[in-house]
């Protein structure tokens, strides 16, 4: 390819012109700056492969480093506001695929690739900042299955947190409906990919918890690749599945789809159709769970009664044997009773040979003086009574 020249001075023709001779020159600023604007406008943006080596964090927030393979190596700069597009920054020796522009940083005039994307060779970023999130979510006990809760077998409202046009819906709902026994199936739309999506699905997440009416979430989307899939990668749906208080079914992608939406929900399931399955138990399980619950309550019931029969007989017979035991006690304290009776009773004295005299008007007779000449009295014995009639008295 023949090498084409570049003439700064092009638009200024006339020798006049700054920088055209020797006593009017430019300055080393101006000249920094012209190189700049030729190399940008000269040269498209590029992808460009090579391997990472000298990486630097500034304080500033900007990434540099330098890209290079066995013949050459360029300057790069990734600046702060660019790296919201890139999943994680690289690491010195991992080989890349870069997107960016040549620019010229004039306070040097050092010539510079300005990076916009990066795409490591294989899945190295993606996996780099996976692993980087799940350990600062491990850290925090975010990923213990001791926090998970188990999901309910007869919800009434189910709410599904993706895309309202994405197969994963129409899977879901095709599902619940073949299977559930009436449960409300409420759609909390999201955009699923691309540079908004972990926002809206945060945002989704948590609209559902100020709802506050759902007995479990179902959040995710259909397959896809890596990029299509990494707001389910993103920290803040991660939090978000973790805040919300009911339980939540994440279902991304196919099977071989590991994100860490999957890590911090309550469930994971193989894809949007198992997450369905697993939100709410069919016809037949509940059919079966009520003969199961049916056989127990019989069961529960018979052995209650018998326990119960038990429990009277047993009743029954210490309620006899107290009775018993009773009667026996109250005859004995009776006989203790009469005994004391009888040894005071008047009868029992007049049986020893006493009697008492009494008048006609039933008054006993005790002394006397109580009696007259001729006056008829009664005489009680033991066994009967005697009419009599005074014919002395004597004191």
């Amino acid at each position: 390819m023949r090498a084409v020249p570049i003439d700064l001075f092009a638009a200024a023709r006339p020798e006049s012109a700054p920088g055209a001779a020797s006593d009017n020159p430019i300055s080393v600023c101006d000249l920094a700056l012209r190189t700049r604007e030729v190399v940008e406008n000269r040269l498209r943006a590029v992808w460009v492969r090579g391997e990472i080596s000298d990486f630097k964090r500034h304080r500033n927030g900007h990434w540099y480093f330098c890209l290079r393979d066995r013949s050459a190596q360029i300057r790069c700069v990734v600046w702060s506001g660019d790296q919201a597009r890139m999943p994680a920054a690289p690491d010195d020796g991992m080989q890349v695929v870069l997107f960016g522009h040549m620019t010229v940083y004039t306070a040097r005039t050092d010539l510079q690739l300005k990076v916009t994307r990066i795409e490591a060779e294989g899945d190295g970023l993606w996996r780099k900042a996976m692993e980087l999130t799940l350990a600062r979510l491990r850290k925090e006990g975010l990923l213990d299955e001791s926090r998970k809760r188990p999901i309910p077998h007869y919800p009434r409202r189910i709410a599904v947190v993706t895309s309202p046009d994405g197969a994963a819906l129409r899977d879901i709902v095709a599902v619940l409906r073949k299977r559930n026994l009436g449960a409300r199936v409420v759609v909390c739309p999201a955009k699923v990919q691309g540079d908004t999506a972990a926002l809206e699905i945060a945002a989704a997440l948590r609209r559902v918890v100020r709802w506050g009416k759902a007995d479990v979430i179902i959040v995710g989307r259909g397959g896809g690749g890596k990029e299509d899939l990494w707001a389910f990668n993103d920290e803040r749906v991660a939090r978000a599945v973790v805040a919300c208080p009911v339980p939540v079914i994440s279902a991304v992608g196919h099977e071989a789809d590991i994100t860490v939406c999957d890590a911090v929900a309550d469930l994971r399931a193989a894809t949007p159709t198992a997450a369905a399955t697993a939100a709410c138990a069919s016809r037949d399980e509940v059919k079966k769970a009520l003969g199961l619950a049916a056989r127990d309550l019989s069961g529960a019931m018979s052995q209650l009664l018998s326990h119960a029969r038990r429990e009277i007989g047993a009743l029954r017979v210490a309620i006899a044997q107290s009775s018993t035991r009773m009667l026996a006690a109250r005859r004995r304290t009776l006989a203790a009773s009469a005994s004391r009776l009888n040894a005071l009773s008047p009868l029992a004295t007049l049986s020893r040979g006493y009697a008492v005299a009494r008048a006609e008007d039933g008054r006993a007779l005790t002394s006397a003086s109580q009696f007259s000449e001729g006056l008829a009295f009664e005489l009680l014995l033991h066994d009967g009574s005697v009419a009599a009639e005074t014919k002395g008295i004597s004191s």
